[in-house]
């Protein structure tokens, strides 16, 4: 797991909380330290601040998410303005904390996170497979965690996949943001609805670059959205 923030109080705080929970962890001091070691190897997880000196942690996301969709990555901020969230989001982060923040918390978040791409399986054993799914021309392997449109491969995150499935799975249904919340976050209650609204974008962009005449997702204004069932 990686940790990528100029603040040495910060890197070594972070870094004991979480070696205290059983991880492993390397310290970066700046996004450009950091991309030289991902090009070797992709750490498990990411967590990265926005302001940081030689390259910000914005533009290390883009980087790390050009080669992999799968790697979650938090996004730390120290300016708790809508512009540095919403943009995190949509360049592919799962998730964001703002300076000053709760460790147990962070770690909390990373556990979820680990949860739900089937790193770490803590507890019940609990399995997403076999609840695969296709409508029309889009197709969802939970095992695997990949979709893909007209036989082409889809890089979405885990986040994205995971709202894409809630939606898959009942075609021509209404979701809340409040229900695809739940589906993406399932142990987390402290995401706003722009959240989704961020992710469905993202989402939405990906299938418009294979298909640009792409409009199977639905937005109904105060309700929520629907998948188009072909």
């Amino acid at each position: 797991m990686a940790i990528v923030d100029d603040e040495a109080h910060l890197r070594e705080t972070v870094s004991r909380a979480l070696r205290g929970d059983g991880d492993r962890t390397t310290a970066y001091t700046n996004g450009m330290e950091a991309w030289q070691s991902f090009e070797e190897s992709l750490p498990d997880l990411v967590i990265l601040d926005i302001i940081m000196p030689r390259m910000d942690g914005l533009e290390l996301c883009r980087r790390i998410r050009g080669v992999s969709q799968k790697v979650p990555i938090i996004f730390l901020t120290s300016r708790d303005e809508e512009f540095d969230r919403v943009l995190g989001l949509e360049l592919g982060a799962d998730d964001y904390l703002c300076k000053p923040f709760s460790l147990r918390e962070l770690t909390a978040r990373v556990k979820v996170l680990f949860r739900r791409i089937g790193a770490r399986m803590e507890g019940s054993g609990h399995s997403e497979g076999g609840d695969n799914v296709a409508v029309g021309s889009l197709t969802l392997d939970t095992e695997r965690f990949t979709a893909a449109w007209k036989g082409l491969p889809v890089r979405l995150t885990v986040t994205e996949f995971r709202i894409l499935h809630a939606l898959a799975r009942q075609p021509g249904y209404v979701r809340t943001r409040e229900q695809l919340l739940a589906e993406a976050f399932p142990q987390d209650s402290y995401m706003s609805d722009r959240t989704i609204d961020c992710h469905i974008r993202r989402i939405r962009g990906k299938l418009e670059e294979l298909d640009t005449a792409y409009d199977g997702i639905e937005t109904l204004y105060g309700l929520g959205y629907r998948l188009r069932g072909e």
